[in-house]
């Protein structure tokens, strides 16, 4: 996938041993990158993600907006969502989020980037 070297895919493939045998909400929960609601009663709180494994996602950042860069189908979801007026930071951590399913969905299929299919 372009955005993900081999330092990136060894981090994942040694702290994230689980990629490829979880659903893509299970996953994304493991690594942080899940929306937490924090409601209360009648009261909406404010999305926001955390726990599971920091390190994964904090080393999931920089590779995350090198593919806003030069992976088109990330790089069209970064704009969609800048255009539907979230904040860069929210954008930038949908990015990781989908970048980590379609990785968890690639190694659970065994095959290679193909953008035709993860557009």
């Amino acid at each position: 996938m372009h955005g993900i070297g081999e330092v990136t895919s060894s981090m994942l493939v040694t702290e994230l041993p689980e990629l490829g045998s979880l659903t893509r909400r299970q996953i994304a929960s493991l690594a942080g990158l899940a929306p937490i609601a924090r409601d209360s009663g009648t009261f909406k709180g404010k999305r926001m993600t955390g726990g599971g494994r920091g390190d994964v996602r904090a080393k999931l950042y920089m590779p995350t907006l090198v593919a806003i860069q030069h992976n088109p189908a990330i790089r069209e979801f970064y704009q969609r969502l800048l255009k539907a007026g979230k904040t860069k930071m929210t954008a930038v951590t949908a990015c990781m989020r989908k970048m980590l399913t379609i990785l968890n969905v690639m190694v659970a299929r065994k095959e290679y980037w193909k953008s035709e299919l993860y557009a």
